[in-house]
């Protein structure tokens, strides 16, 4: 079954980065290499901090979207409630 991923990555600053995939271990790869030109390379946005698994990416876009409507706020409080000490999600993949 395919999955569909909505992940917020940041930086050190915590400025935050929304987006969607179908291989979360490769677009982190992307972000943490700066592979992509874009926004995420310009701010050294590195950190995996935030992720939802869905099979259906109507349901994967329409989150992501949802998402980046949001207020600051609430994306802090989403990543908060999940992971309180904003660790990179990705670090425990390679072990």
């Amino acid at each position: 079954m395919k999955q569909y991923y909505v992940y917020i990555m940041a930086n050190r600053t915590r400025m935050l980065y929304t987006g969607v995939t179908n291989n979360l271990e490769r677009r982190v790869y992307e972000h943490k290499n700066r592979i992509i030109p874009g926004f995420t390379s310009r701010y050294n946005i590195t950190r995996l901090v935030y992720q939802e698994v869905y099979t259906d990416i109507r349901d994967a876009i329409a989150r992501e979207k949802q998402i980046k409507g949001w207020l600051r706020a609430k994306k802090i409080a989403l990543i908060e409630a999940v992971n309180p000490k904003w660790n990179d999600l990705s670090e425990e993949w390679g072990k």
